[in-house]
Parts: structure tokens; sequence; C-alpha cells
């Protein structure tokens, strides 16, 4: 994992979609996150060591152990999540750990599109770590699969979202996703760019990595 620390930062873009919209302040408590999206090998030690049912379409044997683990719900990424001693990102968490270190990069590497730098504009999955790492440290926060955040979705969250720690509307029908996927555009990577699925859906193109709150950390 890698320490993000604490900062205030810009969330949201003015200049793109509704739902980034309005550009707010917002502070975010220091927290660790995963280096990369939760593998195959990962995910498969999780349902052997903790006897939780194994996802539909669940074939790790046709699956290379560092793929991002992929065809999971929301639940089960909770709970993978809590199993580790961990938990999924707030939205302002991710989005402040792919931002850079300055917090306004409009892409985890800088503010100009790069197909050398991520995974999307592709034909598919690769596993993690195929690129460089960001000036955080992290992997594939661009690209490769959408990423699974805490937060329930709101299009107009942002208008009423506290200025401190900020986890999302109370309720909901959508759970907030971040990152892309290897098939997306470069304005569907962006660090800003918001999207949203049901909790139970299942996609070949939704993985998740977890954070865990810094206090906590041993």
């Amino acid at each position: 994992m890698v320490l993000i620390s604490e900062a205030e930062y810009q969330m949201g873009s003015a200049v793109a979609d509704p739902d980034e919209q309005p550009v707010h302040k917002v502070k975010v408590n220091a927290f660790y996150i995963d280096i990369h999206e939760v593998t195959i090998y990962q995910y498969d030690k999780f349902l052997k060591e903790s006897g939780f049912p194994k996802p539909d379409f669940w074939q790790p044997k046709l699956d290379k152990a560092n793929d991002p683990v992929i065809g999971i719900t929301w639940h089960e990424a909770a709970a993978y999540a809590a199993w580790a001693g961990k938990r999924l990102p707030t939205e302002a968490e991710w989005e402040c750990a792919a931002r850079g270190i300055k917090k306004d990069n409009i892409f985890p590497w800088g503010n100009t599109p790069d197909i050398a730098k991520g995974n999307y504009s592709s034909f598919g999955i690769m596993q993690v770590m195929s690129f460089e790492p960001d000036e955080t440290g992290l992997y594939d926060m661009a690209g490769n699969v959408w990423e699974w955040c805490a937060d329930w979705y709101k299009k107009d969250y942002y208008s009423q979202s506290p200025g401190s720690n900020p986890k999302g509307p109370p309720i909901g029908t959508h759970k907030a996703l971040r990152g892309g996927a290897w098939y997306c555009t470069h304005k569907q990577i962006r660090c800003m760019n918001r999207y949203y699925a049901m909790p139970s859906s299942r996609s070949f193109n939704v993985g998740f990595r977890c954070v865990r709150t810094a206090d906590n950390l041993n």
C-alpha cells in the first residue's frame, strides 16, 4: 500500500460532465491505498481462507494470477476488503490518490493523454503493474478496469457535499465507479470522471482496490 498524506484539494471539474460539478474544496485525512487492483491470486486466497462463496464466472485457472479480479459485485468487493482489514475507498479518497502529489493532474501521470501510461483505448484487460507507476507509486489508476468505491452515487452530490471527508449520500440505488477501463477513451479515464453501477451487478470491466485509514494501520 502507498500512504496518501492528508490533503485539501479542488475536487471535480468545471469543464466536463455535469456530475463533476461544481468544483469544491475537499479535505481528506491520510490513508493507505493498494498500489494495484486486487488480483485473481489475492481474491482466490480470500475465497480459500474465508469460505466466502465463489462469484459467478469464477474461473481462476483460465485467468492469469496477476490479472485484476473482475465479475464481482460491490458486496463481494466490500467483503474482501473487510476480510483483508481494509475497506473500499470513498470517491474523495480515490480522486485524491489519482490526482498526484500536487492534486491538480487531469490524468494520474499529468495533464496530457498518453496510451503509453495506461491501459485504455485498447482491446482487453492487462495484468496489474504492466505500466510504470504514477508519481505517487500507484498502478492502473487510469484504465484497465473500473474500480468500485464505497459511496452511493448521486449525480448532483457535489452541490451538497461536506468539505471534510465526504462519504457520499446516505442512500442510493447505484454505487460509484472510478478510473475507467481498457475500452474507455481518454475522456473517461480522467481522475475526475465519475461512473456508477448497481451494487449487485457484475461486469467483466469492473474490479477494485482497497484502502485503510492511516491511523488504523499498525
